[in-house]
């Protein structure tokens, strides 16, 4: 496996896509910050994988983690946090997006299914309407960045 290649333009994720689509099989899509990767990442990684055949994971930009977090944030580069998110056997391709909320990938990709966190709601989704459906995903409790940089004084 060649980790940076997983690491993709939106063209090229249109493409895949569509190939996707043609073949029959389930695209997937999730996103985050993923900053400083932890078990709950890994848990939920593997369970929107599992909802599919491909899994699209869509990585603010650090621009966007910084509104998004604060200024402190984010403690990894984006191209760090790809090269790890990439190296997960769970994820499929990586795309950095330098919006708030992935809502355009979505509205361009049009997955199968949306894989959230639980702690948002069907309503509050962005993009939930540009996808077949919303999984929320359990969260594993007590697992998050914020608690992780709290503990390195970020």
């Amino acid at each position: 496996m060649n980790t940076k290649n997983k690491i993709i333009s939106l063209k090229k994720a249109v493409a895949l896509r569509a190939a996707l689509k043609r073949s029959g099989r389930k695209a997937v899509f999730t996103n985050g910050c993923f900053d400083l990767i932890h078990a709950g990442h890994i848990a939920s990684l593997e369970k929107a994988r599992s909802l599919g055949d491909f899994l699209f994971l869509g990585l603010n930009s650090d621009a966007s983690v910084r509104r998004l977090k604060g200024p402190s944030r984010p403690i990894n580069k984006a191209a760090d946090r790809a090269v790890v998110l990439a190296a997960l056997a769970a994820v499929d391709a990586v795309i950095v997006f330098p919006q708030d909320t992935p809502l355009e990938l979505i509205k361009t990709l049009r997955p199968d299914v949306l894989a959230k966190g639980a702690d948002y709601r069907n309503g509050t989704v962005a993009g939930a309407e540009f996808a077949g459906r919303v999984a929320l995903i359990p969260l594993l409790k007590g697992r998050s960045t914020t608690a992780l940089a709290r503990k390195l004084g970020r």
